[in-house]
């Protein structure tokens, strides 16, 4: 990120940084090349050099556009929406419905869990993500079956997920949500028993806090609360006595990490193409993840 001259305070090393003159509650290190004011990754608007803020861009500040050519955009180039947590409470919205529809008939998740090959050998498989029903890698993203399961992950998502949102834009955000929650289904998909179930947004979910901490550590902010938590995670994943498809975390997590690297650290020249081409790429490993194991079971 190019900041201008004295965009970070000098002196004490534990002084405070200025705040977005936009947001109150935001602090920023990176000033408004035309008018100096400080501004935060929402208010940033690229420039020729450096950023401007939404005022300056606005009234035409030598940007080399006409006043409107350029909108705020957040920081890893998506447009600033009015409200940032739309889709986040979308995909809230859509677990919470399919977990209802699971509650009232129980039938209804045998549909959209995650299983490789059923029924096991020597009986003739007939479903499953071998017998091509490769859907289920993406339906068992939003199926819940206990309470405690989709609490937690709810709570997760609207934790980890608005502020990415905020900062990602709602078309990148969303692919790293979904990307993320492949993964975790394909890596599971590759490694855990055939005839063995799962399901759940937690591989989506560790995609989030692969990408939280990516960012965080961009943006420079304290780590250790992500990083703890992560940990607390992480034990509970490997705990025998839950039962959890450890393999979807850890899938989802190396896919948040690769993903939001690329997202947040992108050069604003290539922007798009690194960003969506990162994504690209992790989806390609899914399918070749796929591909393998379904040649493996038939």
């Amino acid at each position: 990120m190019d900041q201008a001259p004295g965009s970070r305070q000098d002196g004490d090393a534990h002084s405070a940084l200025p705040v977005c003159y936009r947001h109150a509650d935001r602090e920023t290190g990176v000033r408004c090349t035309r008018c100096e004011r400080p501004i935060c990754p929402e208010c940033m608007v690229s420039a020729s050099v450096g950023f401007q803020c939404p005022e300056c861009v606005r009234g035409g500040s030598g940007t080399g556009h006409a006043p409107a050519a350029n909108q705020p955009r957040t920081l890893a180039g998506g447009a600033v929406a009015a409200d940032p947590r739309l889709l986040t409470k979308i995909l809230v919205g859509t677990n919470l419905a399919v977990f209802l529809v699971g509650q009232i008939r129980p039938s209804f998740l045998d549909k959209l869990v995650l299983i490789g090959q059923w029924p096991p050998a020597p009986f003739t498989p007939v479903d499953g993500v071998a017998e091509g029903q490769w859907y289920l890698l993406f339906t068992s993203m939003f199926a819940h079956e206990a309470i405690w399961h989709i609490a937690f992950n709810m709570m997760s998502l609207w934790w980890l997920g608005g502020p990415l949102e905020a900062a990602l834009g709602r078309v990148r955000y969303l692919a790293l949500y979904l990307i993320s929650g492949l993964a975790g289904s394909a890596l599971t998909y590759l490694i855990a028993a055939p005839n063995q179930a799962s399901l759940g947004a937690s591989g989506a979910i560790f995609g989030l806090f692969g990408a939280t901490a990516v960012l965080m550590r961009r943006m420079r902010y304290d780590m250790r609360p992500i990083i703890a938590l992560l940990v607390i995670n992480l034990v509970f994943t490997f705990n025998p006595g839950f039962n959890i498809a450890w393999q979807a975390h850890i899938g989802g997590l190396v896919a948040g990490v690769v993903i939001g690297y690329g997202m947040v650290h992108a050069p604003r020249e290539r922007r798009a193409l690194v960003q969506f081409g990162t994504c690209a790429l992790v989806l390609a490993a899914v399918i070749v993840m796929t591909l393998v194991r379904t040649s493996q079971l038939t």
